[in-house]
């Protein structure tokens, strides 16, 4: 004869096992916390230079990508481990995030939370421009710009040496309805071993812009293109990831565009995609 089937637990017994995860959560985090106080004492004695780890933060979250599964949505867990991150790295050497709010306050404020959390300051500015110059006067700052339109050429304000770089691209995940979709570039002062260079980031400035150079161009990088009257063409900032500078200057000399500098600006991480069916992908 055959035993039936064990009963369900109960709801008292899944919300005790919830505590306990809960409690193991907490002290986890806590235990990381020591390990951060720890790590504040070493740095202070090898390591000079920003806390921000671009590199190593996206390893981290390609880690976090493959290993996932279940319910919970993976947005959620991008933005609990930003927030952790973004938390312990304010604790080991405290910074503010300056947002150009002229691309929409509520939409830059939203991206600035969900990958900085609310112990972070924030500090909103009218122009891409003003969020720049702010980080550049400080030790460990950063700025959040659109990346996909400017009324201005910011990025040329990076070109110097000992300038900020742009150092991320958030969202890293992207996915339809993302609840910070805002494309923004991070910008901020990161030790050189410490960025990713996946995507290298251009500033451009070329005489002879006009829409059939605009059209070689856009199958080969992203840009954002704003007007540079000293040349009588453009100011472009292209993401490279690839392709190479020296196909890039071809392209703007066949279409029939001079170039008239270039100067490397920074560097992001190639982001993931993330489907409707959820399985993200670079």
């Amino acid at each position: 004869m055959s035993q039936p089937p064990p009963a369900p637990p109960s709801l008292q017994e899944l919300r005790k096992e919830i505590d306990a995860i809960d409690e193991q959560v907490h002290r986890l985090l806590m235990a990381r916390g020591d390990i951060i106080d720890r790590l504040i004492r070493v740095k202070q004695t090898q390591e000079v230079g920003s806390a921000f780890r671009p590199a190593r933060e996206a390893g981290m979250m390609r880690e976090l990508v493959r290993r996932h599964r279940g319910i919970l949505p993976l947005d959620t867990i991008e933005s609990i481990w930003r927030v952790i991150i973004s938390t312990f790295t304010y604790v080991q050497a405290p910074f503010s995030v300056h947002a150009d709010v002229s691309v929409g306050e509520s939409a830059m404020r939203d991206s600035a939370r969900f990958h900085f959390g609310f112990v972070v300051p924030y500090v909103s500015h009218f122009s891409a421009q003003a969020a720049v110059e702010a980080v550049a006067k400080s030790k460990g700052d950063l700025a959040l710009v659109s990346a996909i339109s400017s009324r201005s050429p910011w990025w040329n304000a990076l070109e110097a040496d000992g300038a900020p770089k742009i150092i991320a691209r958030l969202p890293f995940l992207e996915r339809a309805d993302h609840p910070a979709a805002l494309p923004v570039f991070v910008i901020s002062r990161v030790a050189d071993d410490a960025m990713v260079t996946e995507v290298e980031m251009w500033s451009i400035r070329v005489s002879g812009w006009n829409a059939d150079t605009a059209r070689a161009l856009a199958p080969l990088a992203d840009i954002v293109a704003v007007p540079d009257t000293a040349f009588d063409g453009a100011a472009l900032l292209v993401s490279i990831a690839g392709s190479g500078l020296e196909k890039i200057k071809s392209a703007l000399i066949e279409a029939g565009a001079s170039v008239r500098s270039s100067a490397l600006v920074g560097s992001h991480a190639t982001r993931y995609t993330v489907p409707p069916n959820g399985s993200a992908k670079a």
